[in-house]
């Protein structure tokens, strides 16, 4: 299941991230959305872990805990939406 994770500090790693899913169970992935330019975090990125069971138990134990002093916000990723196709 994909993860949404927001409200980052800037200064988070995706090892951090990594260690405080671990104790819901097995990190797939970790993948936190940077800047193209700068290469700084944009604030939100997304964690995989199989299985639904896990999944769930982190969104409701890491939603609202705090990491490098900010409210994470977790949740279940939604699928983006389909962007329309430009005109020429």
């Amino acid at each position: 299941m994909n993860i949404f994770v927001g409200n980052l500090a800037p200064e988070v790693t995706e090892a951090q991230v990594a260690e405080l899913f671990k104790p819901y169970g097995q990190v797939t992935s970790v993948e936190l959305v940077r800047e193209l330019f700068t290469g700084t975090l944009r604030g939100f990125g997304f964690v995989e872990m199989p299985g639904k069971a896990h999944s769930l138990a982190a969104i409701a134990g890491l939603n609202g805990k705090e990491l490098a002093g900010r409210p994470l916000r977790v949740n279940e990723a939604r699928p983006r939406p389909v962007r329309g196709q430009r005109r020429r």
